[in-house]
């Protein structure tokens, strides 16, 4: 699939999957969110840019990390993403935080702009890793940071069978290299290749908690990047791939609900001052 085809194809998935984005996934989230909130170390007063920031589950944090001194933006492939982002601050009134349609690969923002770059569980989705974690060098400023998490390995990762699953339904093509850069040191490499300094990485390991297999269906199907391929399913074929996907998961069973486990990668760099 050629790059401008792809995008297309992220940008209106992840339109189909914002309404059920944050109720699906904000508790499984939140422990790669947590870390890499504390590894990026914000502080009053710092202008934050988040990508690929979704309903501004980090933006939202960082906002008022930062503070009515600091300011931050948010940027998403998605229209309904940033919409929704925009109405949510309104709504908490947070003057500091604004939202822009913005491709990852391609940043609309003047250079050494931010102290800060977060990525949170979005880099996996661009169409070129590399170029985009370049991009993330370029706004940042001397001596800033840029923080990313990824999803671990895909063997580590429980739900991972969601991908062929939907693919022997609906081609879609969608993330070909989805787990690639929670493989070995990958992202800290690119990170290294950027021209980051300092760079380090955890990796973590966490469990993804649902009460039931139907939660668990939407988190997959609806509410993530499969969310385009899976509007055209037909009633039939829904219910054959929840059942072939509550079957990859029928390991980690407990009860009604399910613990899948899964596996995060944080990687933290510093842009040189000279």
């Amino acid at each position: 699939m050629d790059q401008r085809l792809q995008q297309r194809v992220q940008r209106y998935g992840w339109d189909r999957a914002a309404s059920f984005y944050e109720q699906s996934w904000s508790r499984q989230l939140a422990p790669a969110q947590d870390l890499l909130l504390a590894m990026a170390a914000l502080q009053p007063g710092e202008r934050v840019l988040d990508i690929a920031c979704g309903t501004g589950l980090v933006t939202f944090r960082a906002a008022e990390q930062i503070g009515d001194s600091g300011a931050v933006v948010g940027t998403d492939i998605s229209d309904a993403m940033t919409e929704a982002c925009r109405a949510a601050a309104l709504e908490r009134g947070l003057g500091q935080a604004r939202f822009e349609r913005m491709e990852a690969e391609h940043l609309a923002l003047p250079d050494a702009s931010f102290d800060v770059v977060l990525c949170a569980l979005g880099m996996m989705y661009v169409t070129d890793f590399a170029g985009s974690i370049r991009e993330m060098m370029r706004v940042t400023k001397p001596g800033g940071r840029a923080v990313s998490a990824v999803w671990g390995k895909r063997d580590r990762c429980g739900w991972a069978e969601i991908f062929p699953i939907v693919e022997r339904r609906v081609q879609s093509d969608v993330c070909p290299l989805f787990f690639q850069l929670g493989t070995g040191d990958m992202q800290k490499l690119l990170f290294a290749n950027a021209g980051f300094a300092e760079v380090e990485s955890e990796r973590i390991t966490t469990v993804l908690e649902y009460e039931n297999g139907e939660e668990a269906c939407l988190a997959a199907f609806a509410g993530g990047p499969v969310a385009m391929a899976y509007s055209r399913f037909d009633e039939a074929t829904r219910t054959g791939a929840y059942a072939e996907y509550l079957q990859s998961i029928a390991a980690f069973q407990r009860g009604d609900g399910y613990a899948i486990p899964g596996e995060f990668v944080v990687t933290r760099g510093v842009r040189p001052i000279a």
